[in-house]
């Protein structure tokens, strides 16, 4: 109940009170770590909510409760709600989770690879395929290979063999 109530601040319209919360939150993720775990889904989505912040500091501290959320949540549950929010978001959101996406993959593969192959493969396969992306930006490029990379490192050639079973143009990007 009292979580409720802290996540209406996050989401409040006042730039200050958001900020307030969201440094607050990455404070609170420190200190209760494992005992958020059943609110992980509220908490990345009012985390991500606030990436494509236009205030500098409300996208900083947004991001800052990302990084806490990656130490101290279950990994595997992020992974899931990463990949679920994917579809949602755009702009500097979308690059921001789809990078943690990669951090979170080489954790995750050995603990649970049917994880990896059913959350994180496709959002690179989103990626690939898609010719108008929801991002306009030189990153995309840098983020895609980076998830690309992470998921090579753990799966080897098992990624081509999965890529094997994606339209052409998709194994064709994931070649170059």
């Amino acid at each position: 109940q009292i979580f409720d109530y802290f996540v209406l601040r996050i989401g409040d319209t006042h730039k200050k009170m958001k900020h307030k919360a969201l440094d607050m939150l990455a404070e609170i993720t420190d200190i209760l770590k494992n005992s958020l775990n059943p609110v992980v889904s509220c908490l990345v989505e009012v985390i991500t909510n606030n990436l494509n912040s236009g205030d500098y500091r409300i996208s900083a501290a947004a991001v800052k409760a990302l990084e806490e959320s990656m130490a101290h949540l279950d990994k595997v549950s992020l992974m899931k709600e990463f990949s679920h929010r994917r579809s949602e978001l755009s702009g500097q959101a979308l690059l921001d989770v789809t990078e943690h996406l990669s951090a979170l993959v080489g954790w995750v593969y050995p603990r649970s690879p049917e994880v990896v192959q059913r959350y994180a493969l496709p959002v690179l396969w989103s990626f690939l395929g898609n010719k108008a992306l929801p991002v306009r930006s030189a990153n995309v490029r840098t983020v895609v290979t980076k998830l690309a990379r992470a998921l090579y490192k753990v799966m080897g050639t098992k990624l081509k063999k999965h890529a094997a079973s994606q339209p052409r143009h998709v194994q064709e990007n994931i070649s170059k």
